[in-house]
């Protein structure tokens, strides 16, 4: 409980936003940039970079992903688990919202907008691609952005803390299964070897590796580990801003002839962060939960585990992919989006504690 505390009490403490992150949108967008930039100068190099693969896995992208994904996973507190039964309202919704409704609704929105109402705006080659990505982003729930989510709405720390490590827990063994059974539904192949590949090297050893440095620096006292983060953190950033320049540098071709699809692939993401964000909050609010547990929740449902969508997405379709951009454009729009889900909640405080 010492530990669980100790983070939780860092957590609530914790600067709202820092630059890099209020500035998420700006970052993406100037790495789209820079990489459509580099790709159409330097197409050599990156073609020898997109060769770099042992067994489909992108050798330069794998270790970035690793960089990007463990700074994260080092913040989840297995150990919260046992909080869970102390907000079982709010669990319950987060996990009806995260697994039952979250995935699904993502589907349908990918299903009605990328192959009906854009698809002739959309090359038809890729389209099953895009609603790939799609399903990928919504699959991976929020793992260290809720945080900072839950944060600017006064939510509580300990909740935030419990569900994240329960949702990361789930994550281990339902990833696969449900991104599985919405491609096969949608009439996309995927190798089933290459998708468990991608969860074991992108949750299962990244989670393990985290929890060993984790046990291992708090083993100094928190100061040790806050301090760790801290000179941490900047190389997880570093490895996402190089993913995403690699990526566009690949995409370059596609962007230019079509920079409408961006636009086009951001609709069904919004939407869905709107709609699962206002159905936990108003299910939380139906069961008589706190409002500072049903922030989070409904935080949590509405963000994504961008990282390892981007991940999946390249090992399972490549670079080049209609997938790997569908998810990168879930970067573009986090903070934006996210930011508006804050406001919402924070808004009506009022109207909602007047019906707990």
């Amino acid at each position: 409980m010492g530990a669980a505390r100790a983070i939780a009490t860092g957590v609530a403490a914790a600067a709202p936003l820092s630059f890099f992150e209020r500035y998420l949108t700006a970052w993406v967008a100037i790495c789209i940039v820079l990489g459509i930039a580099l790709g159409q100068g330097l197409p050599g190099v990156f073609q020898a970079i997109g060769a770099m693969e042992i067994a489909k896995v992108n050798l330069p992208v794998g270790l970035l992903i690793w960089v990007m994904i463990i700074p994260m996973l080092l913040k989840i507190d297995f150990g919260a688990l046992h909080q869970v039964k102390g907000h079982i309202r709010g669990i319950g919704v987060t996990l009806v919202i995260n697994w039952l409704v979250k995935p699904f609704s993502m589907a349908f929105l990918a299903w009605f907008f990328i192959r009906g109402a854009f698809a002739p705006l959309l090359p038809a080659a890729q389209i099953d691609s895009y609603i790939a990505g799609l399903i990928l982003l919504a699959a991976a729930p929020c793992t260290a952005m809720v945080f900072v989510w839950s944060r600017l709405t006064n939510g509580d720390p300990y909740f935030t803390l419990s569900q994240v490590a329960l949702n990361d827990s789930i994550m281990i063994f339902a990833f696969a299964p449900i991104v599985g059974l919405l491609l096969g539904i949608s009439s996309i192949s995927v190798p089933w070897t290459t998708l468990f590949t991608s969860v074991v090297l992108y949750i299962v050893i990244p989670v393990f590796l985290a929890q060993m440095m984790r046990k291992q620096l708090l083993a100094h006292g928190q100061a040790a580990f806050d301090a760790a983060m801290a000179k941490i953190q900047p190389w997880s950033v570093a490895a996402l801003l190089l993913t995403l320049v690699l990526l566009f540098a690949f995409q370059g071709d596609a962007i230019l002839k079509q920079p409408l699809v961006i636009v086009l692939l951001a609709v069904p993401i919004l939407i869905q962060v709107l709609f699962n964000s206002s159905l936990a909050y108003l299910l939380n609010r139906a069961l008589g939960e706190k409002h500072n547990v049903a922030c989070p929740s409904a935080l949590i449902g509405a963000s994504n585990f961008f990282e390892l969508a981007v991940a999946a997405a390249i090992s399972l379709f490549g670079f080049e992919s209609g997938a790997a951009l569908a998810t990168v454009v879930g970067v573009l729009v986090e903070v934006p989006v996210m930011l508006l889900v804050v406001k919402m909640v924070n808004s009506s405080r009022a109207w909602y504690e007047r019906g707990v």
